[in-house]
């Protein structure tokens, strides 16, 4: 009798607290809404998640402005690699989203009929 009550009590309270934190996050968003901090929270979203910049991409990668694309996918293939055998995965991460951005570069500078 006393387990079942026990029970009960925990159910009902687990209820209550669930329904009064559903209504919190919602008045949160009301205001936040309200405020504009939503707003600037999505905007800081967007800009941390931007691409790589060439120079970031060129510096992870160890190259300079003159190196061919042969040059590049050898320093990509070797830091790929040297990470994915004892490095960390972020690391690797970092290193393909490199070369990928690089790889956009010259595909662009290709087309244009100009060398970076």
């Amino acid at each position: 009798m006393a387990g079942k009550l026990i029970a009960n009590l925990i159910v009902m309270g687990s209820g209550i607290i669930g329904r009064a934190m559903l209504q919190a996050y919602r008045k949160a968003l009301e205001n936040a809404n309200k405020t504009g901090v939503a707003h600037e929270a999505i905007n800081n979203i967007r800009r941390a998640s931007k691409t790589m910049t060439e120079q970031e991409a060129r510096q992870i990668l160890g190259v300079t402005e003159q190196s061919t694309w042969e040059e590049i996918a050898q320093r990509y293939d070797k830091l790929f690699e040297r990470n994915a055998t004892s490095g960390s995965f972020y690391l690797q991460s970092k290193v393909h989203r490199a070369k990928e951005c690089l790889e956009n570069v010259y595909q662009k500078n290709k087309q244009d009929g100009t060398r970076t």
